[in-house]
């Protein structure tokens, strides 16, 4: 059985890990302003042997420009093209995390994106964290992080298999005698295949792109990508894992899912609630599939054929 104390023991070493990379700041706002931190190592990508590069990291030419393809220019207002070009401008550092497939519920999956305050209010509620993360709206969270870093993170572009996020703000601290300042631009892509067990596996796929508004900072982030990358990485695929560890708690302890539901006391009550009621979800759906003969092979779908795919 998956308890929520596991997930609860690897969110620590995550949390000790950001510590190494807060002089990164943009690197930490990839990280923790957009998905939140969590429990266990994330299985191979299935089908992906033969194509093993998309399991490692990637700066190349090829990828970033790949990256910015994947980007729906026409479908973004002319506010979000503006903060996208100011950080595909003056790129400081670029990154293609490495490609993590995940089994987890989709609808609770694609909850957990759009809302990683209900994420890090997890960790409030189980004493791992002192990051903050607050909803300003729909689309715009405030990130506070305790060792200097304060920010903005905003959805510019959100669809079932695609999400835009642009991140602005500031490190403060020991590292630099004046304060840093920063933005980021993140491209997460989302595919999704359902076994025939009734199972889904989640593929993941990020590509970040950083702007350090500071010669000295933007000199340590080229230095030290090596080890900066290597967090990113770590905390990037114990991201994704975390929100399949929650989706099978969920399964096999929803009582405790509710109860923590219960406690999340930094989250607007209509995401608490959805986050609820996603959670029971999980459990009937998972009980309704082992009742059922499994389907002939597996099948790629939408996510828009999946019940329930509410914002909130």
């Amino acid at each position: 059985m998956i308890g929520l104390e596991g997930v609860s023991a690897s969110a620590r070493s995550t949390s000790r890990r950001l510590a190494l990379a807060r002089y990164y700041i943009l690197i930490a706002l990839a990280t923790v302003g957009f998905l939140a931190n969590g429990a266990m190592a994330a299985e191979p990508a299935r089908g992906s042997a033969g194509n093993s590069s998309m399991l490692k990291a990637s700066t190349s030419k090829a990828s970033r420009q790949s990256a910015i393809r994947s980007i729906p220019f026409e479908k973004l207002d002319e506010k979000a093209r503006a903060k996208v070009q100011s950080v595909l401008a003056n790129v400081s550092v670029y990154r293609r995390m490495p490609v993590r497939v995940v089994d987890c519920d989709p609808d609770l999956y694609l909850f957990l994106v759009r809302h990683p305050d209900v994420l890090v209010n997890i960790w409030e509620v189980m004493k791992l964290s002192k990051v903050k993360l607050r909803e300003l709206d729909d689309k715009r969270f405030k990130v506070n992080e305790t060792g200097g870093t304060l920010a903005t993170v905003e959805f510019l572009y959100q669809s079932h298999d695609l999400h835009i996020v642009y991140a602005e703000g500031t490190y403060e601290g020991p590292l630099f005698a004046r304060p840093v300042k920063g933005n980021c631009l993140m491209i997460l892509r989302t595919g999704y295949v359902r076994e025939p067990d009734g199972r889904y596996y989640i593929t993941n796929r990020l590509d970040s792109f950083l702007n350090v508004q500071h010669f000295g900072a933007e000199l340590l982030a080229k230095i030290f990508t090596p080890l900066t990358g290597n967090v990113a990485d770590s905390n990037f695929s114990q991201t994704v894992a975390f929100a399949g560890s929650l989706s099978r708690t969920a399964e096999v302890n929803n009582r405790g899912v509710q109860r923590l539901a219960s406690r999340l006391e930094h989250v607007q009550p209509a995401v608490r609630n959805r986050f609820a009621e996603l959670a029971a979800l999980v459990a009937k759906r998972s009980e309704e599939f082992s009742l059922k003969p499994p389907a002939k092979a597996p099948q790629v779908v939408s996510f828009s054929t999946s019940p329930g795919n509410k914002r909130r």
